[in-house]
């Protein structure tokens, strides 16, 4: 019985490395990538959910663009240098420093070029047929915004970002069409505000 367990112990162990591994190998070896996305945010009771789509780009370090389109259209690009929002609906633009703006948030994870600098990495239980890693950052900073982050991977390939911030309120982030080290276009990374907008620099 007690080899069972020890066989068992040691097949999650190394699951779990796997995981943390696969994050890692994804930080290192995805120059570029795009994807496609539903978001679903959970309120801390879980009795209500907010549901978005849409398609996610990146080129390391620090470019990536968001370009939600159901319900709402909005855009979040990251050029390197700052970090532009532009809420359609609102005819509205906000733009930060991206130094001020990405910090050690999950597209900091993702399209950033720090890691293993930025987050302290723990495997977590497999569960929803993904193996998870726990993404802690190593900064401490009351603007962060969450309490917890985590990601998960189907083998090697990037599936899901989950967050909890502050407030209790879970939000995932579950990729499809994940795509790695595929051509990118410059422009996707640039923004110029629409004519007409307001432009905000909180």
């Amino acid at each position: 019985m007690r080899w069972l367990v020890l066989c068992a112990w040691l097949a999650c162990a190394g699951a779990r490395a796997d995981a943390v591994d696969a994050l890692r190998e994804f930080a290192r070896e995805a120059k570029t990538g795009r994807a496609t996305f539903t978001q679903v945010v959970t309120s801390p009771d879980g009795a209500k959910k907010k549901i978005s789509s849409g398609s996610f780009e990146f080129a390391r370090p620090n470019r990536f663009r968001f370009a939600y389109t159901r319900p709402y259209e909005q855009t979040i690009v990251g050029d390197g240098t700052k970090l532009w929002l532009y809420d359609v609906d609102l005819q509205q633009v906000t733009v930060r420093p991206m130094g001020q703006a990405l910090g050690v948030t999950p597209v900091a994870l993702l399209a950033g070029g720090a890691l293993e600098q930025d987050f302290e990495l723990k495997a977590q239980a497999a569960a929803d047929g993904l193996e998870w890693v726990q993404a802690t950052a190593r900064r401490k900073d009351e603007s962060i915004g969450f309490t917890s982050l985590r990601v998960g991977f189907r083998g090697a390939t990037l599936a899901a970002i989950e967050l909890v911030d502050s407030f209790g309120q879970r939000s995932r982030l579950t990729f499809s069409d994940v795509a790695t080290n595929v051509s990118t276009s410059a422009d996707a990374f640039k923004f110029t505000p629409p004519k007409g907008v307001e432009v905000l620099t909180p």
